[in-house]
């Protein structure tokens, strides 16, 4: 059984950018699989994967946005539709990646939604816990295999420092669809609190092989992700955000270090930002509550998950 290894100190930082951190990182003959590469985050994650040699094979809500995507950047890329409202779509998606049969060295839970002004449901779930968890959790589940048939297959999931907004009992079971007090942020919050349990949880399950599994915080950045923002808050943040907000580069730079980074072979169970470990909620290091979100999630997606 691999021993899991302390992160080393990084020679990154908050304004390092994506390329910067994997500069001389030749991943030639690697696979990556990145969630929301349409634009942002995800596209600028792609564009960099690709540019050092990675067969990336980039998601988006419809095919014509991954094609658009693909097609903007140098490198060999593989654009595939994934609605994440829709699990069937996210079952389709995975199915033709499980098809075309390499194992994946990178597996990239990118894409998702922030602070939905209304309170919107996918099916029995809040919206925001919908696309950023359940489908992603969905995805991850059918896609094991190949990630622990790769030499060192890493998992990164796109959490946040908003996972310390999560409501006090950390994940709502008894009320998954937020019918009662919902607020954006706190349900954003509980969304970005899953992410950061289920990477832990993960990373438990994938101990007896090379593989591992970590989440991310990526910053405060001007992306799309924030269209659902109310007005007064779009406008503010459009004078002033570049004072204090990352560049999408910037942004990017924490993923592809854990994604890439040599220093960080057998590194798993952790939280980074700005390229190195940081603080997370005391929610997100209980054991207790990962094990019974990837229980109950498992579940609750009992249909989609397949054998």
């Amino acid at each position: 059984m691999p021993d899991r290894q302390d992160p080393p100190k990084s020679a990154f930082g908050k304004k390092s950018t994506a390329q910067q951190v994997t500069a001389g990182i030749d991943l030639r003959g690697k696979t990556a699989v990145i969630t929301g590469v349409n634009s942002g985050l995800g596209l600028e994650t792609m564009r960099v994967l690709a540019l050092r040699g990675a067969h990336v094979i980039g998601t988006a809500r419809t095919m014509e946005k991954a094609q658009a995507a693909c097609q903007s950047v140098e490198g060999k890329t593989t654009p595939l539709a994934c609605e994440l409202t829709d699990f069937d779509s996210v079952v389709t998606c995975a199915d033709e990646i499980r098809a075309m049969g390499m194992p994946i060295d990178i597996l990239i839970c990118n894409a998702g939604i922030m602070a939905v002004q209304d309170r919107e449901l996918v099916g029995e779930f809040e919206k925001q816990f919908a696309v950023n968890h359940m489908a992603h959790f969905i995805f991850v589940h059918r896609l094991l295999d190949q990630v622990r048939a790769a030499d060192e297959g890493r998992v990164v999931m796109l959490s946040s420092s908003g996972h310390k907004a999560a409501p006090p009992e950390g994940i709502r079971f008894d009320d998954l669809s937020f019918a009662e007090g919902y607020r954006p942020f706190l349900a954003y919050g509980q969304s970005k609190l899953a992410n950061l349990l289920m990477a832990k949880e993960l990373d438990r399950r994938l101990s007896d092989s090379n593989a591992t599994a970590n989440a991310v915080h990526p910053g405060l950045i001007n992306t799309n992700l924030g269209r659902h923002f109310p007005k007064p808050m779009l406008f503010v943040a459009g004078l002033v955000g570049w004072a204090f907000m990352k560049s999408v580069a910037q942004g990017a730079a924490t993923t592809c270090y854990v994604a890439t980074s040599p220093d960080l072979k057998g590194v798993g169970g952790h939280y980074f930002a700005d390229c190195g470990v940081a603080e997370s909620s005391p929610q997100s290091q209980d054991s207790e509550l990962a094990a019974r979100l990837w229980t109950e999630s498992e579940a609750m997606a009992a249909k989609w998950l397949g054998e």
